[in-house]
């Protein structure tokens, strides 16, 4: 019962995760399109979390972690790079 429930949530989170995938491609400037990318990212590791905890699979809390792990390492390469290019950040 409750495994339908996180599962049902999962697909809310790739709904909105595929919404902010418009932000991407339409965002008016970098900074806006680097943000989407950080909150995609972040529902994504929650998405699986979500999937570990429904299915009981504790090995996919792993791959969630290893996720978050580059997805913050994207966030401040991206950072570094603007930074570096003269961008406003």
């Amino acid at each position: 019962m409750i495994g339908g429930a996180l599962v049902v949530g999962a697909a809310a989170f790739v709904a909105l995760a595929l919404a902010m995938l418009g932000r991407v491609a339409a965002g008016p400037t970098v900074q806006d399109r680097v943000l989407a990318v950080n909150a995609a990212g972040t529902v994504t590791v929650v998405v699986i979390a979500l999937a570990a905890a429904a299915f009981d699979e504790p090995g996919f809390v792993d791959v969630a972690l290893a996720y978050a792990l580059l997805n913050f390492l994207l966030s401040i390469g991206l950072a570094k790079v603007l930074v570096g290019r003269g961008g406003p950040l």
